[in-house]
């Protein structure tokens, strides 16, 4: 049995505990908030099984910089901040061809598409099973050109084995009555799930964490001690706690730890926006991705919330207005009939690495040093798969598929000491 230690009490970091615990293992984990209050909160909820498409396909170069000087896009950038992101933007939309979206999609194919049963597995017989739901996840477009404009992802979908049904015109609304006249296409890909609330859901899984005999620690992991080129300690405040394992699992926050360990990933935060609508007079029939607006709306419990838009500008700039506002002029498009009682907003970030693939497995040079983050806009659909992976690699046994590509030590910057 080993003492591991986690840095990270989001969907990753809890499901790797849950996952070292049926190990045997002792598990302690920290975090500068509650378990379950940061990304894992805000997302859009979706276990995404069909979402191996990289945001980095052919044609992003040319489109990018119009949709950022068009306030009705969903992406948006703080100016003041771009001389910081250029950097990692260079070496990010160097991926924006064909070639690398089917090499990232072949990657998150092992991670992603069996996230149901995943999320079903970690769950079992805990409070947390009652947050999952099983549902389509529709996507839906003006009309079937738009649909057609999309050839390229959907036809790596069906390269890896993924099947849909497409709706037009008046069978969209037989499907769900809630649609309305700007969804001309619906795409309906079928088995997938979602989260009812993903924050309430996180915190049930790390109470049933914490029941096992998890510690769980708040406060800030300042430094990971070695001895003999092997992890000793994790040193959080004034306290250093002991361990033979460490897990680093805090995503876009992972970067300076990750860095003393002798790994300088390109990690930026894509900025994510969401709007809830509280006890909301229709709700989609299933989660629906809104092709024209790149958000998704997820049906929770007494609420729909409205999840998406990308905007770069670090991690201390406060939320821009229009992102917010955006959202809900796209929400009132396709479901003109809505109406709420209430309204709250939220902004998160999303860890973006440059290549779109998370870093999953040990720091080379550093027994017992292991890494978890990065997963962009899929770290809720792959958390409890990221969690397993690491528990087997922690325990030392080779998991049934291949991770090569998603190997920190494809960013080491130097020996780590």
């Amino acid at each position: 049995m080993s003492r591991v230690v986690i840095v990270g009490a989001g969907i990753v970091g809890v499901s790797t505990a849950l996952w070292l615990q049926r190990d045997g293992h002792e598990v302690t984990v920290i975090d500068r908030g509650a378990p379950g209050d940061g990304t894992s909160y805000g997302n859009a909820g979706v276990l995404a099984s069909c979402s191996i498409v990289p945001v980095t396909g052919p044609g992003l170069v040319k489109k990018a910089p119009g949709m950022l000087l068009d306030r009705n896009q969903p992406l948006f950038l703080k100016w003041g901040y771009l001389p910081k992101l250029m950097p990692w933007l260079r070496k990010y939309l160097a991926h924006a061809n064909a070639e690398d979206a089917r090499r990232i999609a072949n990657g998150l194919a092992q991670i992603v598409p069996d996230s149901v049963n995943e999320h079903m597995e970690i769950a079992r017989g805990t409070p947390a099973e009652r947050f999952i739901a099983m549902s389509d996840y529709n996507f839906g477009y003006r009309d079937l050109a738009h649909f057609k404009g999309d050839a390229f992802g959907w036809s790596i979908r069906r390269d890896h084995g993924m099947s849909w049904d497409v709706l037009e015109g008046q069978w969209v609304r037989k499907y769900d009555p809630a649609l309305g006249e700007a969804i001309g296409c619906l795409v309906r890909v079928g088995n997938h799930g979602h989260i009812k609330d993903p924050g309430a859901y996180v915190k049930a899984l790390a109470a049933e964490a914490e029941a096992r005999g998890a510690r769980f620690i708040r406060g800030e992991a300042t430094d990971v001690l070695r001895e003999n080129g092997a992890v000793t300690g994790v040193r959080v405040g004034g306290e250093t706690v002991p361990c033979d394992k460490f897990v680093l699992a805090t995503g876009v926050w992972s970067g300076p730890l990750a860095k003393a360990l002798g790994i300088d990933v390109p990690l930026e935060t894509e900025r994510g926006y969401h709007i809830e609508l509280i006890e909301p007079s229709v709700m989609p029939s299933a989660p629906l991705m809104v092709a024209s607006g790149k958000f998704v709306a997820t049906p929770m419990e007494g609420r729909l919330r409205c999840a998406g838009i990308v905007e770069f500008g670090g991690l201390d700039a406060a939320p821009s207005r229009r992102p917010f506002q955006l959202l809900e002029e796209q929400v009132k498009k396709a479901l003109p009939g809505l109406t709420f009682k209430d309204k709250r907003e939220w902004m998160g970030h999303r860890p973006a690495t440059a290549d779109s693939l998370p870093l999953i497995g040990e720091v080379d040079g550093i027994k017992g040093a292991f890494l978890g983050f990065g997963h962009h806009h899929i770290g809720l659909t792959s958390g409890p798969k990221t969690g397993r992976l690491l528990a087997q690699l922690i325990a030392g046994r080779a998991p049934n598929i291949d991770i090569s590509m998603f190997a920190p030590s494809r960013f080491a910057s130097r020996p780590a000491k």
